[in-house]
């Protein structure tokens, strides 16, 4: 009799134990099912909407890190820890290549300025625009808008937004912006501040990506630039010219969730959420 309990509760003792091995195997497998994405600010939006749909159809979650610049990012990618580097302006692919990565373009983003929800102007010509930066045009009802003071915001110069649009707006190209134009903070990690500032304070502007404007929840909005406004079409036809490449870097044999994250990204239905988020999809 004695024998035959001990022998249950050998047998017990046993399927709690493989109920255990069970579980950590179970909780091992769902912790190497997240991927971890960091990199570009500017992508991160992009990036962010990409991954949560994503996660709802596979159940594999994408965590978008508060981003790293371009040493750090890649340095992370090669020693794992990362799975995902996120990149855009000034990308070096024969450098990234060599360090046995794989680079992957993923969209094609238009830089607009942006506008409180407050501000009742639908477009600028690129002289006004100048005029607001140079200090000279400071409130809104000097360029059709109703009585509000003008906040205008900018990245800081070695910023990839304002070398698209120094680049791209001939009257901002050398232009030595007024005191009173607040500039944000630079580096990757802080790419998010200038969407947070421009929706937090009436009549502001301030240049940032489209990803930006469609999250804001009507917060922001889009200016056309000389009647030409930032939609897929304009950028397509090359009318609307400032914009930036957004790319996904990955190592050369990533995981299965990863390859499975971007074969997602450049489907259709990556596209889908990529035009939803004021972006292009571009496939190799």
């Amino acid at each position: 009799m004695r024998n035959r309990h001990q022998t249950a509760a050998r047998t017990d003792l046993a399927l709690v134990a493989g109920m255990l091995v069970l579980t950590f195997s179970s909780t091992q497998t769902n912790a190497q099912q997240k991927i971890m994405v960091d990199g570009a600010g500017a992508t991160a939006p992009l990036v962010a909407a990409l991954g949560k749909a994503f996660a709802a159809k596979s159940g594999i979650a994408v965590e978008v890190g508060k981003g790293l610049d371009p040493k750090a990012r890649f340095e992370a990618l090669a020693g794992a820890k990362i799975d995902i580097a996120m990149a855009s302006l000034g990308l070096k692919v024969d450098e990234v290549t060599r360090r046995g990565m794989t680079v992957h373009t993923i969209a094609r983003t238009p830089i607009v300025f942006a506008v409180h929800e407050s501000v009742k102007v639908d477009g600028l010509t690129q002289v006004q625009l100048c005029a607001i930066y140079e200090g000279k045009h400071r409130n809104w009802k000097d360029v059709g808008g109703s009585d509000m003071a003008i906040a205008a915001h900018s990245r800081s110069d070695a910023d990839g937004d304002v070398v698209v649009v120094r680049d791209s707006i001939a009257c901002l190209k050398t232009l030595k912006f007024a005191d009173s134009v607040k500039v944000m903070l630079p580096g990757s990690a802080h790419y998010a501040a200038m969407g947070t500032a421009l929706a937090g304070t009436p009549g502001a502007i301030g240049m940032t990506g489209t990803s930006v404007v469609e999250q804001s929840k009507g917060k922001l909005k889009a200016i056309a630039l000389d009647g030409v406004a930032a939609n897929e079409a304009n950028v397509a036809a090359g009318r609307y010219r400032l914009t930036r490449d957004a790319f996904l870097v990955t190592r050369n044999a990533p995981s299965a969730p990863v390859k499975a994250f971007i074969d997602f990204v450049k489907s259709a239905e990556g596209a889908q959420v990529i035009r939803a988020n004021g972006a292009t999809a571009v496939t190799q």
